[in-house]
């Protein structure tokens, strides 16, 4: 390693191992990761995961002038960040020394002598305990290669145990083994320099791994089978398909080895029947099948209630709703949504008085400000975070998603620090400055581009999509950061979340029953409302009967032997396709949202943020642009009739009779089109004063407006003035 001098290769202590030939380079990740004068400079396939082979170069060169502390050779890249502290070390000796590495925000490094330890109260009794992974014996003292969980009293971790764990569970899975808290765990391990990857899994990420889930039992065990071609022999659609148990599933037979006339008949195996003997339930189980009690259409019900040997598997089971849905293939056509009869008692008609509507609409609008300016407050006192430090992201309009996600990932990104946008493409050059205008737009921009991504599935109101590329490349997490980082730093809200999502981050994916308009897949969405308006029995056996594969993959089979089973079968598939199907993204999104505190804030004041983030901004009108304004003016400017003037052209605007929008007014002095939940910073004014042309001070979101001697001079110069400026930019 060029920044270590070692040849080991031992991924779990230094990190991967990579060499580079057509450089010359061989550096461990870690030792890479951790040197104090380095940064990731280019894109994530550019170098070594970001660092510029260049920078490489010049911070060998750098560390070469430097002795390690402990081992006394040449090429100590790493160093204490503690005040006054001059040591400096290689990492694997800073590992061998006992100094703490921590792979968070800055990557600070700690000596052996200014490391953080964990403080346990004197009270608390030493001794030993197990410790709770590999279950060996460890002495409860703190030290070095002993953690202690901040969250359980008697959890006991050998420090390399718990690295193992986070390597292999990632930033999603790794929690306490104990109480299964993962917030506060994770904070305290990164504290004391575990390292937790970014990344899904191990498990989650293996080649075909729920592969299993999808293979049917295809054996006859009949004890004489009659098929010439073998027991594993199976023709769908003749006499020697193969029939499985309807208990246990566990066992099949051909169709002409039990002298069934058809599939749809119900089977058992003797095992199953032998257990019903015993219970004195299997002639009661007889009575209830269809195949004997209920002929009235020929058709048998196709599921029967689950045996107790074998408990019917839960919708909820993990390897299920992980698996992304099959394509629904049905021999009968689906007719479109509009020729669906609904029953009598789904049909509600609803009449209300113009006026009883208009007034539940205006109060409607102004409970919605009031939470608005609420969010504002909130939002305020959250921004009380980011500091004066300057972070500049160079951004390309026309590729906004890959540089946003660049400038994010950037080794010296902190989101507490001020962000400063800089277009790079010819056509902005001209407006990449340090005023806000540059930043309301990014920030535009970055919305739009999530509204309109994979990550997203719906039409208006949208929930998260599968998209497993997007899993492993933890895009939902970055999706999260960049909504919680636009809502604090004086960007738009999304406003498309819908009800659903927004209460699965808020209130807890197990807390949320989702509506059947929360489907964005239409053949899914089509299944659903053929089980959920079937108006017979036979209609919703035909139904299953069509998409048993799908509801197999998806875990919601259920018995099913009344009509009235199929509002607890809709409300399965429901679960699982809007919810457990997305719960790795909405995790990984929930993360995201952390971010500044948001999401925290997001719970306690659920009301405010849904106005914000499940609704657009509402259409700015002469009202709100009037009450936006401060208006100063000197001693010597009649305020009252320039005010006059003011108020009356945004009427005119508000009313068409004007080539401008009041989005065009707000845009011209603020940079923005839409006013920001935070609100604008600092707070729009207007001036009065003797100048020819009215001008836009977006710097300091000032507009500063002529004096005139009549109403229509000063009508013709806004519109003169607001047209061709931003006409001008748009060119």
């Amino acid at each position: 390693c060029v920044l270590c001098g070692r040849t080991d290769d031992c991924p779990e202590k230094y990190g991967e191992k990579r060499t580079y030939v057509e450089y010359n380079l061989t550096v461990h990740y870690y030792c890479l990761l951790m040197s104090s004068g380095i940064w990731q400079r280019g894109e994530e396939d550019e170098g070594v995961d970001g660092f510029l082979i260049t920078d490489i170069r010049k911070e060998v060169n750098r560390a070469a002038k430097l002795t390690c502390n402990i081992c006394k050779k040449k090429g100590a890249s790493i160093g204490c960040v503690a005040p006054k502290c001059k040591r400096s070390y290689h990492f694997p000796c800073g590992i061998q020394k006992e100094c703490i590495f921590q792979f968070m925000e800055d990557f600070r490094s700690y000596c052996w002598e200014h490391k953080p330890v964990q403080k346990f109260p004197d009270r608390e009794s030493r001794g030993t305990s197990q410790c709770t992974i590999c279950l060996d014996l460890v002495e409860q003292l703190p030290v070095y290669t002993v953690l202690k969980s901040p969250c359980c009293k008697n959890a006991w971790f050998h420090r390399e145990c718990l690295q193992y764990q986070a390597l292999s569970a990632g930033i999603f899975f790794f929690r306490c083994t104990v109480c299964n808290n993962k917030d506060k765990f994770q904070k305290e391990m990164l504290r004391m320099g575990i390292h937790i990857p970014e990344k899904d899994a191990s498990w989650e990420l293996e080649e075909n791994a729920y592969q299993d889930l999808l293979q049917c039992y295809q054996h006859c065990d009949i004890k004489r089978c009659l098929c010439k071609k073998g027991r594993d022999y199976n023709e769908p659609d003749s006499k020697w398909e193969i029939k499985r148990c309807q208990c246990c599933g566990s066992r099949g037979t051909h169709l002409a080895c039990s002298s069934m006339k058809s599939w749809e008949q119900n089977w058992e195996c003797m095992e199953c029947r032998s257990i019903f003997a015993k219970s004195g339930s299997y002639s009661k189980q007889k009575k209830r099948s269809l195949a004997t009690s209920e002929k009235t259409d020929g058709t048998t019900c196709l599921l029967e209630e689950p045996s107790p040997k074998c408990p019917r598997q839960s919708p909820g089971s993990q390897r299920n709703f992980l698996l992304q849905s099959p394509k629904i293939m049905c021999q009968n056509n689906l007719p479109p949504c509009s020729h669906l009869e609904l029953p009598a008692s789904n049909r509600v008609t609803m009449s209300l008085s113009p006026l009883t509507s208009n007034r539940n609409w205006s109060l409607r609008k102004k409970h919605l400000r009031q939470q608005r300016r609420e969010v504002s407050n909130i939002l305020k006192e959250l921004k009380l975070q980011v500091n004066t430090k300057t972070t500049r992201l160079n951004i390309n309009a026309e590729n906004i998603w890959n540089s946003a996600l660049k400038g994010f990932r950037q080794r010296n990104f902190s989101p507490t620090n001020t962000i400063e946008i800089k277009f790079t493409n010819c056509k902005d050059r001209s407006k990449a400055d340090t005023s806000a205008a540059s930043k309301h737009r990014f920030f535009q921009l970055l919305m739009l581009h999530l509204q309109n991504s994979s990550l997203f599935e719906g039409s208006s109101a949208k929930n998260l999509s599968l998209d497993f590329q997007a899993v492993k490349e933890n895009l939902y997490f970055e999706a999260g950061k960049m909504i919680a980082v636009s809502l604090v730093h004086g960007g738009p809200s999304p406003g498309f979340f819908s009800k659903t999502l927004f209460n699965c981050l808020v209130y807890g994916p197990e807390n949320v029953k989702p509506a059947l308009e929360d489907v964005a897949d239409f053949d899914v969405a089509q299944t659903i409302k053929m089980i959920k308006y079937a108006n017979s029995l036979s209609s919703l056996q035909s139904t299953i009967h069509n998409c048993y594969e799908f509801l197999a993959a998806a875990g919601c089979l259920r018995p099913v032997t009344a009509l009235c089973d199929k509002n607890m079968l809709v409300n399965d598939i429901l679960i699982h396709h809007v919810i457990k199907r997305i719960i790795s993204p909405l995790e990984s999104f929930r993360q995201g949202l952390k971010t500044l505190g948001v999401l925290e804030k997001m719970q306690m004041h659920p009301d405010a943020f849904s106005s914000i983030l499940c609704h657009k901004p509402e259409r700015l009108s002469a009202e709100t642009v009037c009450d936006l304004f401060t208006i100063h003016s000197s001693s010597d400017v009649n305020k009252v009739e320039g005010a006059d003037f003011w108020m009356g052209y945004l009427q005119d605007v508000e009313s068409g009779e004007s080539v401008v929008t009041l989005e065009d007014i707000l845009l011209f002095v603020t940079g923005s089109f839409s006013i920001p939940p935070i609100g604008f910073v600092p707070e729009p004014t207007i001036k009065f004063l003797h100048i020819r042309y009215p001008t836009g001070n977006r710097l300091l979101n000032c507009l500063e407006l002529p004096i005139t001697k009549t109403y229509e001079q000063f009508k013709n110069k806004m519109e003169f003035t607001i047209r061709n400026t931003l006409r001008a930019e748009r060119q």
